[in-house]
C-alpha cells in the first residue's frame, strides 16, 4: 500500500523505490556490531469486523497471537509480516506532533546545554520509522545536531533520511545517518558519545527485560532519554457508548500479549530509570481527534476494535455493529476521541564531567 508520493513536514518523499534503491540515500546505512535499534515492521492488517480490507498495515490488529501492530523488536525472517506502512506513519504524524509534551523540552534543553564539549549533540532515535521525531524535535533544539536513525526497515530508513530536517532552532546544521539493529543488543557502548536517546510509541511494545536493557544502556552512557507517546490504557470517546469500556479493556489485554507491558510500560520505565539513578519526569501527550482528523480516527478505530476482538472473539457480533456505528459518526464529523499517551523524560546522571 504505497502512494506515489508522501508529504511530510520536510517535503515530499519518493516512495517508488526498489529494494536496492531504498538503501541509497544521502545518509549511510550501517549494520555494524552494536548498531542497536528497533524496527518498524508490523503484523498484517488481520481481520477487523466489517472493515478489514481498509486497514493500513500498522494501524490494525495482528495475524498471529503475540504479534503487535507496531514496532517489532527482534530479528525477522522471510515469513514475517509486512513492514509498518508509510501511509500509517504519515497519517498519525500530525497527531503525534500535536500530542508530544513540549513541557519536557526546557529541562531537556538545560541538560543538553550543560553537556561537556562544544561540538554539538548526538541523538539516537530508536525505531525512527519515517523520522517524525526528528522532524518534530530537531527544529526545537539549538546547536549543531547529528541524528543517528535506528530502524530495522531500510525502506523506512530511506524515508527518514531524505526527509530529515537540515537545521536546528538557531539555524545550526543537522546531519543524519541511519543504522539497522536490535534494541535487545542495546548497550552503553552502542550509545558511546550519545547526547540524547529518543523514541516514539516504543515503551508499550517492550517487555520488562527490554525496558531494563534500555534504561541500563541510557544510564550507563549518562545520556537523557525522551520517550514519547506511550499508551496510557485510557480512551475517551464523545458521545459515549455502552461498549466503550469493554472494548478498551479487551484492547488493553491485547497490548499485554507475549509479555509486552502495554499500558503498564510507563510505570515500569519509571522504576527502571529511577533505580539506576535517573530523574524521571512524566507529562500527558494525548491524541485529540476531531472532525479534521477523521481519517486517522477511522484507521485507529478499526485497529482498536479489531485488536479487542482478537483478544475476545465473543465480542465479534457486537463489535461489528459498534464499529459500523462509530465509523458512521466519524464520517459525519460527530465523533471526538482522546487517546491518552504519556511522555517520559529520564535525566540520567551524566558522565564525563557534565553538570
Amino acid at each position: 500500500m504505497r502512494k506515489t508520493a508522501m508529504t511530510q513536514q520536510a517535503g515530499k518523499i519518493p516512495t517508488q523505490l526498489g529494494p536496492d534503491e531504498a538503501l541509497e540515500s544521502r545518509s549511510s546505512v550501517v549494520a555494524g556490531p552494536g548498531g542497536a535499534s528497533v524496527q518498524a515492521a508490523v503484523a498484517g492488517p488481520g481481520e477487523v469486523p466489517g472493515e478489514a480490507e481498509h486497514v493500513i498495515p500498522g494501524a490494525g490488529p495482528t495475524l498471529r497471537p503475540g504479534e503487535r501492530p507496531t514496532v517489532r523488536l527482534r530479528d525477522a525472517g522471510p515469513d514475517d509480516p509486512p513492514r509498518y506502512a508509510p501511509e500509517w506513519l504519515e497519517l498519525r504524524e500530525g497527531a503525534d506532533a500535536a500530542g508530544r509534551a513540549v513541557e519536557l523540552l526546557d529541562p531537556l534543553r538545560i541538560r543538553l546545554a550543560n553537556l561537556p564539549g562544544k561540538a554539538g549533540i548526538v541523538v539516537h532515535d530508536l525505531g525512527c520509522g519515517t523520522g517524525s521525531m526528528g522532524r518534530w524535535l530537531a527544529p526545537r533544539l539549538d546547536g549543531a545536531q547529528h541524528w543517528i536513525l535506528h530502524d530495522r526497515d531500510p525502506y523506512l530508513l530511506h524515508f527518514a533520511a531524505v526527509a530529515a530536517p537540515r537545521s536546528g532552532a538557531d539555524g545550526s546544521r543537522v546531519s543524519t545517518e541511519t543504522r539497522r539493529g536490535d534494541v535487545g543488543r542495546l548497550t552503553p557502548d552502542a550509545l558511546a558519545g550519545a547526547s540524547l536517546v529518543t523514541a516514539s510509541a516504543l515503551l508499550d511494545v517492550l517487555t520488562r527485560e527490554e525496558i531494563d536493557t534500555l534504561a541500563a544502556a541510557c544510564t550507563g552512557a549518562g545520556c537523557p532519554a525522551l520517550l514519547t507517546l506511550s499508551v496510557a490504557g485510557r480512551v475517551d470517546l464523545t458521545p459515549s457508548h455502552r461498549l466503550d469500556a469493554e472494548i478498551a479493556e479487551a484492547f488493553n489485554a491485547h497490548q499485554r500479549l507475549g509479555g509486552l507491558l502495554g499500558p503498564d510500560a510507563v510505570t515500569a520505565a519509571c522504576e527502571a530509570f529511577s533505580e539506576r539513578g535517573a530523574t524521571v519526569r512524566l507529562h500527558p501527550s494525548p491524541w485529540r481527534l476531531g472532525p479534521t482528523e477523521s481519517a486517522l480516527t477511522a484507521q485507529w478505530l478499526r485497529g482498536w476494535v479489531g485488536a479487542a476482538v482478537e483478544q475476545r472473539p465473543e465480542l465479534r457480533e457486537r463489535a461489528d455493529r459498534y464499529l459500523s456505528e462509530r465509523l458512521a459518526a466519524c464520517a459525519a464529523g460527530e465523533l471526538r476521541v482522546v487517546v491518552h499517551h504519556t511522555d517520559l523524560l529520564a535525566l540520567s546522571r551524566p558522565t564525563g564531567g557534565a553538570s
